[in-house]
């Protein structure tokens, strides 16, 4: 057993770890110290002081229990454990006037304050500070810094806890916010007034434990007792962050994370965060159907007519997009098999083979990033495809892993070992041979991307990174960047030779949300999606579905993790759930589907697949390495371009335009000569 270590806390004997804090003791103990600057996800700063307690027979003052261990406690006599009282006088005096100090400068800004209802300072003060103040003073006014259009300042109101300077730091890898100054006259700054680059620095505003860092783009639109709250998944990447997702009437008003140690603890990329303004604009709110070359409104009953008349007798291939839930897959591919159609979710091309979930998800789990001593990247850049991914390599790096990477160097926020930007040194890399000492003691990751898998040769390049695995006694990890890929390929909807054997010779394409998909020729087009993206331009047929906030739905993330996404508001105008409406065009065909609600429909797709019934479980795949190929004698690619404008939500948001834009022109911009 662990050694561990006893103290009496508030007259209660707990049994912990030594080396956790006394603030950690009093956590397990079910006694709540409060605190601005400490966070279990950050480094020890100490500079708060809210966490005072009396440490009994210890020096005659407080102690701040954030950054003093147990270990580092004295018995009492006798050997007793040691006492620690957070209520006594001596605590109450000392919170009092820690509280009265970080008021002295505060302004009285809670009634227009968007912190004001979620406040740390307000409940803090409420709860443990006193109902009056003894400072006649002016108070310190400070300017207000200018981080991008994402993080709103009011740097008057800051306490200096340091949260946003060490998540910056540590989490997100960038070093552009600091601390400036001493006494009265320090400052949280940017450097040069440097507006932030990272896609994860909206955590920064959900961090701050008062109102000097708060969301632009939600500025002065709600309060939080308006706001209706609903836990849901989100769908940006592969990941399946878990987040909540707040309306006010049937707008989306914010989103914000939920704590899930085994996916995204507690930090949401920018995109899931600020991209609910594209779930206003080009939103698909009626049916239309295409007469004489041109799309016009019409009636459920008339499109769905017109879209029978054209699919029946007719060669029919149906796609599945990236934002799909499972449900809806499921319900395409029995509507399309049922006519003899073929189905395909693999529509960016990428060889994944069905059937093999230890080659299309992998045999690793998210968690098992933070125990690795060495992750290989192949054909990846987590900082764009999966930026809250990338975080955890981050910290896995900072503990000591070494990480390697196969494809272009790029910045990922940590140091790697580039191995090679082509095919050849995967080859050579997992030919290596490999001592068997490294192999056993070692914890190995591969992690690889759809850049290495989309091209011609993607098979052959998955087969070499599975030797690699095999031959290191690593884990396999495949990260996907589509939020839909691991749930439609669960229920298999794929079909031999990809995209093209799916499309040769189809007369009618029923696209589900598949903007990223050119269809040629002269195929008669259905498009069921939720927004007017690319998809919508070349349909014969629109059916408007919800989007991703507005349906009940199952998503499977990267790692073979089902979850259920919750819906949050309704769908705009006539626009209905997907599954429903392929329920509905089932019975205009005469080939009905085989159930009429979506309870019945999750008990078909159970039956099915057994494992969508086990939510937030991930299953064990068992091993089965595919053919080694030699791969083709080229560079890899990344998959994502612009980490920015991936799916039709994100190209709708106006806010992502300007993301994109400015990320564009960064990478343009030429520095002059030294």
């Amino acid at each position: 057993m662990a050694d561990t270590r006893k103290l009496i806390i508030d007259g209660n004997e707990v049994e912990v770890d030594p080396a956790m804090t006394i603030l950690q003791a009093c956590e397990v103990a079910g006694i709540e110290v409060p605190r601005f600057c400490y966070h279990e996800r950050l480094s020890i700063a100490g500079n708060c002081r809210m966490c005072l307690v009396e440490v009994v027979g210890g020096p005659p003052k407080p102690a701040a229990s954030c950054a003093m261990q147990v270990k580092d406690l004295r018995p009492g006599p006798e050997g007793a454990p040691p006492v620690v009282k957070t209520n006594s006088p001596m605590v109450k005096k000392a919170r009092e006037g820690v509280m009265e100090f970080l008021l002295i400068n505060h302004p009285l800004d809670c009634p227009i304050c968007d912190q004001g209802g979620e406040c740390d300072l307000q409940d803090q003060a409420m709860a443990y500070g006193v109902d009056f103040s003894r400072f006649r003073e002016p108070k310190r006014a400070t300017e207000d810094l200018d981080l991008g259009p994402l993080v709103a300042t009011t740097m008057t109101r800051c306490i200096s806890c340091t949260r946003c300077v060490r998540f910056t730091t540590e989490v997100a890898g960038i070093t552009q916010m600091g601390q400036t100054g001493r006494g009265e006259d320090s400052e949280i700054t940017s450097y040069l007034n440097e507006t932030l680059v990272s896609n994860l620095q909206g955590n920064i505003i959900d961090l701050c434990p008062v109102g000097a860092l708060t969301s632009k783009p939600y500025a002065f639109t709600a309060r939080p007792w308006e706001l209706t709250k609903t836990e849901t998944i989100d769908v940006m990447d592969a990941l399946g962050s878990n987040i909540r997702v707040d309306t006010k009437g049937r707008e989306v008003m914010r989103i914000l994370p939920r704590n899930h140690d085994g996916v995204n603890e507690e930090w949401i990329s920018d995109k899931t965060r600020f991209v609910w303004d594209g779930l206003r604009r080009q939103r698909l709110d009626t049916p239309y159907i295409r007469e004489n070359g041109k799309l016009r409104k019409a009636s459920w009953s008339e499109a769905l007519a017109f879209a029978a008349k054209g699919m029946k007798g007719k060669k029919v291939a149906g796609l599945i997009g990236d934002l799909v839930p499972v449900e809806a897959a499921f319900a395409l591919k029995q509507l399309v098999e049922s006519l003899g159609g073929k189905v395909e979710s693999r529509v960016d091309g990428a060889k994944l083979p069905a059937g093999n979930r230890s080659a299309y998800v992998g045999t690793a789990t998210i968690e098992d990033i933070d125990t690795a001593d060495m992750i290989q990247l192949i054909g990846t850049n987590p900082r764009e495809e999966a930026p809250v991914l990338n975080a955890r390599i981050r910290a896995a790096w900072a503990r000591g892993a070494d990480v390697g990477v196969i494809g272009e160097a790029v910045d990922l926020t940590y140091e790697y070992h580039h191995v090679g930007t082509d095919r050849a040194a995967l080859v050579e890399l997992a030919g290596r041979e490999i001592s068997a000492e490294t192999r056993d003691e070692k914890n190995t990751l591969v992690i690889v991307g759809q850049g290495a898998l989309h091209e011609a040769d993607g098979e052959a390049v998955l087969s070499q990174a599975m030797k690699l695995a095999e031959n290191s006694g690593a884990k396999l990890m495949i990260l996907h960047t589509a939020a839909s890929r691991v749930g439609a390929m669960d229920i298999d909807a794929v079909t031999d030779g990809g995209l093209d054997a799916a499309l040769d010779g189809a007369e009618v394409v029923y696209n589900l949300g598949a903007d990223e998909v050119e269809i040629a020729g002269e195929a008669f087009v259905i498009y069921q999606g939720s927004h007017g993206d690319r998809g919508a331009h070349r349909a014969d047929v629109i059916f408007p579905g919800a989007a991703y906030t507005e349906e009940s739905g199952l998503f499977v993330n990267t790692e073979g993790r089902p979850q259920l996404a919750a819906r949050a508001s309704f769908p705009p105008g006539d626009a209905k759930e997907n599954w429903a409406i392929l329920r509905a065009l089932s019975a205009e065909l005469d080939a009905t589907l085989a159930y009429s609600t979506l309870a019945g429909l999750r008990t078909a797709l159970v039956e099915a697949v057994p494992h969508f019934a086990e939510l937030d479980h991930v299953t064990e795949n068992a091993w089965k390495r595919v053919p080694l190929r030699k791969p083709a004698k080229a560079s890899i690619r990344y998959a994502v371009k612009d980490f920015y404008l991936t799916n039709p939500i994100a190209r709708a948001s106006a806010l992502m335009a300007e993301l994109s834009a400015a990320a564009k022109a960064r990478s343009e911009e030429t520095l002059a000569a030294e």
